[in-house]
């Protein structure tokens, strides 16, 4: 697997392309951000499963995808707000409703990576990075409040 400056838009990606060609499982590259959005996504109900494979320095983790009847993904959208180049902060009463709450933010947060509910629910003070947007219907529809 070969290194990348952006591994969570090397994530999004992936995960975004497997999902279009349907297939079964990815294999991306292991780190600890990476781990804990994907912890999120399978709490979330987005994916099936993931594990931790170790393999040479780095290793790999092989995410599981969740499809429905008809094969096809629970994930049909996922959207990377905040960019190395251009961070995105949000304060916890500006977390965007996604889909309608059918969706999930995820943000890294001065108490770790969490879902964007479970942000709001403890109201960090602090400003949050806003690292991504999972969607689960057609189209992309995200609301600031």
């Amino acid at each position: 697997m070969s290194t990348t400056n952006d591994p969570i838009s090397d994530l999004l990606t992936r995960i975004r392309n497997s999902v279009q060609a349907k297939h079964r499982f990815v294999d991306v590259m292991n780190s600890r951000m990476n781990r804990y959005i994907v912890a999120i996504l399978k709490d979330q109900g987005f994916i099936e499963n993931f594990m931790v494979k170790e393999e040479g320095t780095i290793g790999v983790i092989r995410v599981l995808l969740k499809y429905v009847e008809g094969r096809n993904s629970v994930i049909n959208g996922l959207v990377r707000i905040s960019k190395p180049g251009l961070r995105k902060y949000v304060n916890h009463d500006a977390i965007p409703l996604v889909r309608g709450g059918l969706g999930i933010s995820i943000l890294s947060t001065s108490k770790g990576v969490m879902a964007g509910h479970e942000a709001k629910k403890e109201q960090s003070r602090r400003r949050n990075t806003l690292l991504r947007v999972v969607n689960v219907g057609r189209k992309l529809n995200v609301s600031f409040r």
